[in-house]
């Protein structure tokens, strides 16, 4: 071990340099702008609600959203190589962030369509040099204590999930009820933070990550015994050139297609799209297979591991993945979510503790961070501990509102007019009376009830103004401030018809934070089992992972086995939910922060980050599969129920993770003594 690798195990946090607590918050604030973004962007395309919404539908706008997310897996690849052989780690992650901060900035200007594209595109490439460099920096760090990977790479994780946490917490709320460039906005200022927080303190790293590790020659290190360099052939440069554009056309046309109504794979009348994918998928796999062949017997039997923890892998997000998807709607459809009373106030108490206490266990770690690096570092302090300061004075904003909010009875009126249809038969519409409505005498009045939820005081028989964010009746109240960016078409009239008191409305998607809300609760105590003597072997750990994720799905069949066919009334306890989340987030702990600890061991550091990048290209498959296969839940539904539905996502998984244990041999001869 170098001097300067030695220097860096001086200052410890935790029993772990300094230095991974820096790669921790600057990793935290990056998935923070990720999370925090992504969560309003399909909200702010199909918003009816003026305030910088596009009114796109649902499809066009999870068009984009799906490219974006493809791309955000796809870039990597590039990103890890460029790093690997020209860049250096560490100023791929500052240029990555760098280019983030500036496209979520884009992002922020959300009333030009140009602005959104490009601040999309700045994203899509920041991220690729960013993400698979910061686990390679980390992968260096632990090169000489192998046994303290998995704990790293588990305390990492936490990092990533507390940056998800306050990214869908903090963004969303501010996006949804202050205005999206808010939440767009809040999103690039952190990123900021974590690139200066990074860029002053990224001498605590000695010459890890500064450059391509080359030997005197310049040429790659060579590592083990019998390893050699497998140069790119004519031939596999030709594959890669043909899989990615195959796989960059058809993502692209997707949202182009479907949004710009042009198609480029449309052929006369047959859509080829599905053929021209599969395509670039067997020229991927050719590619792949081919050069695993010609390397030598440890590394090849090593990447052959790697590409079984990659199948496991698949299943597992195909699986884990059904919570933006199926079990979003189970909670939407089919979960008590609506509180009032006794009720309501546990659940704001609760919320309250939620949000407080991980960022408050956050901010302990940042306070033993100080200690160590404040003297060295003190810029880099300055930009994370004001970072921290914001975090607090948001949160401490968003408490305050939710306890002075109260429910409301709001009436309104929909108009049923009548017309005849081409085919001679009479048509009736339904729509709002709005400020623009101009009844008649014919017309027929239905009028209707909502509550509302706002922090403010108003009187019986106020008038007041709503809007419908989703054409879909979701009807909000419309502040003043937003009247003028809102059609006088799209102003629905109400009128309050008496105060309810304390009532909560749980939202759908709230339930998603509890994931991260888990891993920051449960990080630690996995990173210490890893570190001791009861530490379970690679495929040990895939196995334990899809039996834990196999027994949440039991836990939703189990609560939905009283909802028969079609259901519609009946409304379950949310406890199967938190069951779920709670077991998926043990299985995920098992499986996807140690995958990236076996990847950095398992192959040469001179194709870590290259890696790193076709990895999330298994990941990207994993989360593609699990939108497929949630989108059967209606069929399955209706032919079966939805305890049959999950039950599919309970048996496949427990018997893949039984699978994993069975062949834990094979995977020991594979990696030829990699623990």
């Amino acid at each position: 071990m170098s001097n300067e690798k030695s220097d860096i195990f001086k200052s410890t946090v935790l029993g772990h340099p300094s230095g991974l607590f820096v790669l921790f918050f600057t990793e935290m604030w990056e998935r923070f702008s990720y999370y925090g973004m992504r969560a309003l962007l399909v909200l702010f395309l199909v918003s009816a609600m003026g305030l910088g919404g596009w009114d796109w539908s649902p499809e066009n706008a999870l068009a984009l959203y799906g490219t974006y997310t493809a791309m955000v897996y796809l870039t990597p690849i590039l990103g890890g190589y460029i790093a690997d052989r020209f860049m250096g780690y560490r100023r791929a992650v500052i240029l990555g962030a760098l280019i983030m901060t500036i496209g979520h900035g884009a992002m922020a200007i959300e009333s030009n369509p140009i602005f959104l594209y490009i601040g999309i595109a700045l994203l899509i490439i920041g991220n690729g040099f960013f993400k698979p460099n910061m686990t390679s920096i980390i992968s260096l760090m632990y090169k000489d204590t192998p046994e303290k990977k998995d704990g790293a790479y588990t305390i990492f994780y936490m990092g990533v999930n507390a940056g998800a946490f306050l990214g869908i917490m903090l963004c969303g709320y501010l996006g949804e009820t202050l205005g999206w460039s808010y939440g767009f906005g809040l999103a690039g200022i952190f990123m900021f933070f974590g690139m200066l927080q990074f860029y002053f303190a990224q001498k605590i790293f000695g010459d890890i990550g500064l450059k391509p590790e080359k030997t005197e020659d310049n040429t790659p290190k060579l590592e083990f015994e019998g390893d050699r360099l497998n140069p790119f052939t004519m031939l596999d440069k030709v594959m890669i050139f043909i899989s990615a554009t195959i796989g960059l056309v058809w993502i692209i046309n997707d949202p182009l297609s479907k949004i710009g109504g042009t198609n480029i794979l449309l052929f006369g009348e047959t859509d080829i799209s599905n053929y021209f994918i599969l395509t670039g998928v067997v020229v991927f796999l050719t590619l792949l297979v081919s050069r695993i062949m010609r390397y030598p017997i440890v590394t090849k039997h090593r990447m052959i591991a790697i590409v079984l923890f990659a199948i496991f892998t698949v299943i597992f997000w195909a699986s884990f993945e059904q919570a933006g998807g199926s079990m979003t709607l189970f909670a939407k459809d089919y979960t008590t979510r609506i509180l009032t009373g006794s009720g309501a106030t546990f659940f704001n108490i609760a919320d309250i503790i939620i949000t407080v206490v991980p960022i408050a266990i956050i901010s302990w770690v940042l306070f033993k961070l100080f200690k160590q690096t404040f003297n060295k570092y003190p810029l880099s302090n300055i930009f994370l501990g004001f970072s921290f300061v914001l975090i607090w004075i948001i949160v401490i904003w968003k408490i305050d509102r939710n306890l002075k909010s109260s429910a409301y009875v709001v009436a309104y009126n929909q108009v049923e007019r009548t017309s005849i249809g081409e085919d001679g038969k009479e048509v009736k519409t339904l729509a709002f009376v709005t400020n623009s409505t101009e009844l008649t005498a014919d017309d027929v009045l239905i009028p209707g009830e909502v509550t509302i939820r706002e922090p403010k005081k108003f009187k019986e028989a106020s008038s007041i103004l709503l809007v419908d964010v989703d054409k879909g009746g979701d009807l909000r109240y419309l502040d003043k401030s937003k009247t003028a960016k809102v059609g006088k078409d799209l102003q629905i009239k109400g009128s309050i018809v008496r105060e309810k008191g304390k009532e909560v409305e749980i939202p759908a998607s709230w339930f998603g934070i509890l994931n991260s809300l888990f891993i920051i609760m449960f990080a630690p105590l996995f990173s210490k089992w890893w570190e001791s003597k009861y530490n379970p072997s690679g495929a040990s750990k895939y196995g334990i992972g899809l039996i834990l994720l196999g027994i949440g799905f039991a836990a939703l069949a189990f609560g939905a086995m009283g909802i028969q066919k079609g259901g519609e009334a009946v409304q379950v306890s949310m406890i199967w939910l938190v069951v779920a989340y709670l077991f998926h987030t043990l299985g995920e702990l098992c499986l996807s922060p140690v995958a990236l600890s076996y990847i950095s061991k398992l192959v040469p550091g001179r194709m870590i980050a290259l890696m790193f990048g076709i990895w999330y290209v298994a990941v990207a498959i994993g989360n593609k599969t699990a939108g497929k296969m949630g989108g059967m839940i209606e069929k399955i539904q209706e032919e079966h129920s939805l305890t049959f539905f999950f039950m599919i996502f309970t048996l496949v998984p427990v018997g893949l993770g039984l699978l994993a244990i069975a062949l834990n041999p094979l995977f020991k001869k594979l990696m030829h003594g990699v623990r």
